[in-house]
C-alpha cells in the first residue's frame, strides 16, 4: 500500500511528475460517460513507459484464443474491448524541440481529477534542452451532457523566449492493444478527410464488422500558417505559430464519437460532423457547465457524506465517480467490464460481478430501469447460455452462462474457470430475487425471470450427481469464488446456492401460479417443463451435501479443506504479498489461503437463512486465511463484520475497499482501476455501516457509526422515493425527499414517514 495521491474530499491530486508512477496515475485519473472512456494519457506525445487508452462501449474483437482451443467445449476466442482511435493527441513543437514529459525537465506539475465536476486537468513548467521554459495548462472532459461528445482546452505560454511554436491536434487510428495476440492490429481504415480546423477519420474491425467515426473540430487563438497532414489512420491540423516571450496559445479541440451500434454506417460521418461542430459552437465552457450540471444530478442521489475522515471520504466518492461514469443504464446491450473505461485486463467482457455486486448500487442510486436493463441483458442472452450448456453436454434446455462475455457466448480463456467456476449461474438467479425484492417489480417473474430461472435451475438439476456412499446429491469438479482452489469437489457456496436456486424457481412457481395462471400454463408450455422435473428439484434441494465440520462448528469451503495445513495471514511475511505475486500457482493452490470471500459469499447473500452466531463463527475462521487478493474482496467481509459486530475489522476492509486503486493496495492498478468492485466499497458503506436491507417489501436500517467518523450520510431511491439517511453520534435521521409517504424500519421497530417530513432517533 502506498499513498501517493493528496488527500480531498472532492479531488484527486498528483503533485510532481513521476515516470514511474505514470500508468497508475493513467488508471487512477480515467475518465469516461458510459458510451466511451479514456485513459488518463497525455495529449502531447509521451515515450516513456504508457498504456494507450481510448474506448467506445460496445465495440469489441474476438481475438482467436490460444490456449486450450483443442478441448471440446473450449471457446474459440477471447473477446477484447477494442483500443480505438487516439483523439486525444496534441503534438508540440518549441523552436523544433518536441514536448515530451520522458524527456524534457518537468517541474511544478499537477494533475487534478475534479469529482464533483467530472473534468480533468494539468498545469505544468518545462524545460527544454536550450533552456526554453515554457508553461502547459490542460483540460478534458467527456461529457455526461451529450453521449457522443469530448472537449480538450489546450494553452501554452512562452516564459522566457520568443520563436516558432507548432502545434498539431490529430487523430490516430494506428493503434494496438495492450494484449493483442502476436501483436496484430484489430482496425481497418474505411475513410478519412482533413480539412482547415477540422478533420474525420472511420475505421471498422476486422471482424464484426464494427465501425466507428471519430471528428475533430478545433479552434485556435492565433496562428501563422497551417498544414493539413493525411496519411493511413492518421489526419491532423498543423499549426505554426510565431510566439513571443510572455505570450499564450489557446487551442480548443472538440470531438465526435460514435459507433456503427448507434448509427447506421452510411450515416456516422454526418453524425459525428454535426455533433462536433455544435460542440465547437457551444464552446468549451458551455460545454463544461452542462456537464456539470449533469454530475450534479448525479450526484444528489448517489453522494455519500463522511465527515471527521477524509481518506475514506475520497476513497467512497472516487469509486461512486467511476461506477457512474462507466454505466448509465440506459442500453440494455452494454454491462460492466471489470476495469470499465480505465484498461484492457479482463478483455471488457461482462463477468459475474455485475450480478454479484454491482447491482445493489444501480438498484439504490439511480431509476429502477437502469437495473432493469442489467437483468434484461443476461435475458437477451438467455439462447446463447443454453448453447454454452450444449457445448459442454448438457441437454433438455440447461442454460449456463458464461463466465466472461461479450453477446452470450462464453469467450474465457483459462480453462479452470470457463469449465468450472459455475457458481456464476446461481447468481444469475440471485439477481433476479434482489430486483424484485428491492423493485416490487413483480410481472418481471412472467414476463422474463422464471424463463431465465428454469433454465438455471435445468443447468444445476443435471450438474448434480447423487452419492450412493453420502446419500446426497454433489457437485464435483468446480472453481469456488476462492480462484485459488481449483478443480474441488463440494464447495459449499456453489452447493448452497445451487439448491437456493431451485427454491427460489419453485417459490417464483407458486406465486406464478397463484398471480398468472394462464399466462403461466403459456410459459410452461413454451418451456416444457413438467411436474417430474419439478419433483427432481425438489429431491436436490432436501438431499443436497453441504461439507460441515461439527467440531469447529463451520461450513467446510469444500472437502478436504481442513486436511490443508491451517496457517493465517499472520503466519505469512508480508514480504511475500500478494502472494499471486511471489508464489508458484502450485503452492497457492496446496495452501489453506483464500483469494476472496467464499463461504462468507454464500453467507452474505442468504444471510436471513442463517443465525448471528454461524456467520460469526465462519467469518472468525475464514477471514484470517483471506488475503484479499481479489477487489471483490474486501467490501463483502466489510458488509459481515459490520453486521456480527466487529465494527474495527469492518472499518479496514471498508478503507481498503475504498482506496484500492488509490493507494494500490494489491500492486496490480497500473492496468487499470477494479470498477466492478468498487460497488463492494458502496455496499460497505450503506449495507454494512448502514444496515441497509429490503424486507417484506419495505427498507429497514440498522446502522453503525464506525469510531474514526463522526458523522455519515447516504441516500436510497427505494420505488421512487428518495430517502435521505444521516448518521452521528447525537442520532439518526430518515428524511423523505419525496411526495409519497413511506413505512421504513428502524431497527426493530417501523416508522410511517409522510413526504417532505423525516423522523429522527436519538
Amino acid at each position: 500500500m502506498e499513498q501517493y495521491f493528496e488527500i480531498h474530499p472532492w479531488k484527486i491530486i498528483e503533485r510532481g511528475f513521476s515516470k514511474e508512477r505514470q500508468l497508475l496515475a493513467e488508471s487512477i485519473f480515467s475518465i469516461g460517460n458510459g458510451y466511451m472512456g479514456q485513459r488518463a494519457n497525455f495529449e502531447e506525445k509521451y515515450s516513456g513507459e504508457s498504456l494507450q487508452g481510448s474506448y467506445v462501449a460496445g465495440v469489441y474483437y474476438p481475438d482467436k484464443t490460444i490456449v486450450g482451443w483443442w478441448k471440446i467445449g473450449y471457446p474459440d476466442y477471447y473477446a477484447k474491448v477494442l483500443n480505438s482511435t487516439n483523439w486525444i493527441g496534441i503534438d508540440i513543437k518549441v523552436n523544433e524541440q518536441e514536448l515530451d514529459l520522458a524527456e524534457c525537465n518537468v517541474e511544478e506539475f499537477v494533475r487534478i481529477l475534479d469529482m464533483r465536476n467530472g473534468l480533468l486537468s494539468r498545469e505544468f513548467l518545462v524545460e527544454f534542452d536550450n533552456g526554453n521554459c515554457i508553461k502547459v495548462e490542460t483540460a478534458r472532459f467527456i461529457s455526461m451532457a451529450r453521449a457522443e461528445v469530448a472537449a480538450i482546452s489546450h494553452s501554452i505560454r512562452a516564459l522566457n523566449f520568443s520563436g516558432i511554436l507548432e502545434i498539431s491536434p490529430y487523430l490516430d487510428g494506428d493503434v494496438i492493444n495492450q494484449d493483442a495476440n502476436y501483436g496484430e492490429k484489430f482496425w481497418e481504415e474505411t475513410a478519412r478527410s482533413v480539412e482547415e480546423h477540422e478533420a474525420y477519420l472511420m475505421l471498422k474491425t476486422k471482424k464484426l464488422d464494427f465501425h466507428i467515426c471519430t471528428y475533430m473540430s478545433c479552434d485556435i487563438s492565433t496562428y501563422q500558417e497551417m498544414e493539413l497532414l493525411s496519411r493511413e489512420k492518421y489526419v491532423a491540423n498543423r499549426y505554426v505559430i510565431n510566439i513571443g516571450e510572455g505570450e499564450e496559445l489557446k487551442l480548443y479541440k472538440y470531438i465526435a464519437n460514435s459507433s456503427s451500434r448507434y448509427h447506421p454506417v452510411e450515416e456516422l460521418v454526418k453524425v459525428c460532423r454535426e455533433k462536433s461542430r455544435e460542440a465547437l459552437d457551444a464552446g468549451f465552457d458551455s460545454l463544461l457547465a452542462e456537464h456539470g450540471r449533469a454530475w450534479a444530478e448525479i450526484w444528489e442521489k448517489s453522494d455519500i457524506k463522511i465527515d471527521g475522515d477524509l481518506a475514506a471520504q475520497q476513497g467512497i466518492r472516487f469509486n461512486i465517480f467511476q461506477l457512474n461514469q462507466t454505466y448509465n443504464g440506459k442500453d440494455e446491450r452494454l454491462n460492466i467490464g471489470p476495469k470499465g473505461f480505465t484498461g484492457e485486463k479482463y478483455g471488457g467482457g461482462t463477468y459475474w460481478d455485475t450480478e454479484g455486486f454491482c447491482l445493489p448500487f444501480y438498484l439504490g442510486t439511480a431509476e429502477q430501469s437502469v437495473a432493469r436493463n442489467l437483468l434484461l441483458y443476461r435475458y437477451h442472452h438467455l439462447e446463447k447460455a443454453k448453447e454454452n450448456a450444449r457445448k459442454l453436454g448438457f441437454s433438455e434446455g440447461a442454460a449456463l452462462y458464461p463466465m466472461v462475455t461479450m453477446n452470450g457466448e462464453e469467450c474465457h480463456n483459462e480453462w479452470e474457470i470457463t469449465f468450472e467456476e459455475i457458481h456464476r449461474n446461481a447468481v444469475i438467479a440471485y439477481a433476479i430475487y434482489s430486483y424484485v425484492n428491492y423493485t416490487g417489480d413483480k410481472r418481471y417473474l412472467l414476463d422474463y425471470g422464471f424463463e431465465v430461472l428454469a433454465a438455471i435451475s435445468r443447468f444445476w438439476a443435471e450438474r448434480v450427481n447423487y452419492s450412493e456412499r453420502k446419500g446426497k446429491y454433489v457437485i464435483l469438479g468446480v472453481t469456488g469464488a476462492n480462484e485459488y482452489e481449483n478443480n474441488v469437489n463440494n464447495n459449499w457456496y456453489t452447493n448452497r446456492m445451487a439448491a437456493w436456486t431451485l427454491e427460489y424457481s419453485l417459490e417464483v412457481l407458486d406465486f406464478l401460479e397463484r398471480e398468472y395462471p394462464a399466462d403461466l400454463n403459456k410459459l410452461k408450455e413454451k418451456i416444457a417443463l413438467s411436474s417430474a422435473e419439478l419433483q427432481k428439484w425438489r429431491e436436490i434441494i432436501e438431499n443436497m451435501y453441504y461439507p460441515f465440520d461439527e467440531k469447529l462448528g463451520i461450513f467446510l469451503q469444500q472437502d478436504g479443506y481442513l486436511d490443508k495445513e491451517l496457517l493465517t495471514i499472520k503466519d505469512l511475511d508480508e514480504r511475500e504479498l500478494p502472494l499471486n505475486q511471489h508464489w508458484s500457482w502450485d503452492r497457492i493452490l496446496r495452501s489453506c489461503f483464500i483469494k476472496q470471500a467464499d463461504v462468507l459469499q454464500g453467507l452474505f447473500f442468504l444471510e436471513d437463512h442463517y443465525d448471528l452466531e454461524t456467520i460469526r463463527r465462519n467469518f472468525h475462521f475464514y477471514e484470517p486465511r483471506t488475503v484479499h487478493e481479489s477487489s471483490l474482496s474486501p467490501g463483502i467481509h466489510a458488509v459481515l463484520a459490520a453486521k456480527i459486530g466487529d465494527y474495527e475489522k469492518a472499518y479496514e476492509m471498508y478503507l481498503r475497499s475504498a482506496r484500492l486503486d488509490l493507494d494500490n493496495y494489491n500492486k496490480d492498478s497500473e492496468d487499470g482501476c477494479h470498477i466492478t468492485s468498487m460497488s463492494c466499497t458502496w455496499l460497505a458503506v450503506v449495507h454494512g455501516f448502514g444496515g441497509f436491507r429490503v424486507k417484506e417489501g419495505i427498507p429497514v436500517f440498522s446502522p453503525c457509526l464506525p469510531e474514526k467518523w463522526s458523522s455519515y450520510s447516504f441516500k436510497i431511491n427505494f420505488r421512487g422515493i428518495l430517502l435521505s439517511i444521516s448518521i452521528a453520534e447525537e442520532g439518526i435521521k430518515i428524511y423523505n425527499e419525496s411526495e409519497r409517504e413511506i413505512i421504513i424500519g428502524l431497527f426493530d421497530q417501523k416508522y410511517r414517514i409522510t413526504g417532505k417530513s423525516s423522523i429522527t432517533k436519538k
